[in-house]
């Protein structure tokens, strides 16, 4: 009974091996690349093309614009951003009205519509200023530190007297030599390029006193020392301040320069030379000849 008795099949098991497309697209999946590409390429190109079409819009864009003019503007007029006034330390009235002049600045303004470095710039171009520093203080002050030049020399050229700092800098142009008695003056090409030295010689020359007139620069190369009564004491191109101190202690042994003397030429230092005045050189000519006539 049992033996006619047909039994069923016994079912298969499922394979659990994937099929071939699943296990690429499952070691497609592991791979760095495309994981970062669906983490983050895909969000930030489907994020372009919706803000793309959003601002294709002419009147999106304007109103975007707008706002964030609007936001801007709000932040730099508040009170602790904006400047009222300027302050100048270090340089004297005249020097002060003009930095005022060539910064025009129309107060409150806002410190982001402000260009230091534009401002400090200009600022160090003025010929009287040596050094410049500009900052915004608390308190909504533009602070400008000045260091200006000080004249130590009036320069005489063709185009009219100038003043000079200790390295030959230009700082104003002078109106007259009495503007300035203080300072020494000189002259000559290339005098502002050896400021310094004609310094030392003024300061060499100063037993002289009030004879001293002032220093020229000869051929850009030697200094001559002018005094009054159109004398003139030529200085060497080396060592002119030994020279110069020769002729002084020659003045104070045998008053030398009080004499009817035209010029002292030291160029020579072994030998200097000494040039009469047109006049005692003419009598003394005169007296030569007599002499000679006489012993004849």
């Amino acid at each position: 009974m049992r033996a006619l008795i047909r039994k069923k099949p016994a079912a298969s098991r499922a394979d659990p091996a994937p099929s071939r497309w699943a296990w690429r697209v499952q070691r497609m999946m592991l791979t760095p690349g495309i994981r970062l590409t669906l983490r983050a390429g895909l969000p930030f190109c489907i994020t372009l093309l919706a803000g793309t079409w959003y601002l294709s819009d002419e009147g999106r864009r304007g109103a975007i614009e707008q706002a964030v003019a609007e936001t801007r503007a709000s932040i730099e007029t508040r009170p602790e951003f904006m400047v009222n006034l300027m302050a100048i330390d270090g340089a004297k009235d005249e020097l002060a009205t003009y930095i005022r002049d060539i910064l025009p600045i129309d107060f409150p303004i806002s410190s982001f519509d402000l260009d230091l470095d534009v401002m400090r710039a200009t600022v160090s171009a003025v010929p009287a200023v040596k050094t410049a520093a500009i900052r915004i203080r608390p308190g909504g002050v533009l602070q400008i530190d000045v260091e200006q030049r000080e004249a130590v020399a009036l320069w005489r050229t063709d185009e009219g007297l100038a003043l000079l700092d200790e390295n030959g800098f230009y700082v104003a142009a002078a109106t007259s030599r009495y503007a300035r008695p203080d300072l020494p003056l000189i002259a000559g090409e290339g005098a502002d390029r050896h400021v310094g030295e004609a310094l030392e010689l003024m300061q060499a020359a100063a037993p002289m006193g009030d004879r001293l007139r002032g220093l020229v620069r000869m051929g850009d190369r030697r200094w001559d020392v002018v005094l009054d009564r159109e004398q003139r004491i030529l200085l060497p191109e080396f060592e002119p301040q030994r020279a110069l101190e020769r002729v002084i202690a020659l003045e104070a042994a045998q008053d030398i320069l009080t004499r009817d003397v035209a010029r002292i030429d030291m160029r020579l230092t072994r030998r200097p030379t000494v040039q009469m005045t047109p006049e005692p050189a003419e009598e003394r000519t005169a007296q030569q000849a007599a002499f000679r006539a006489n012993n004849q």
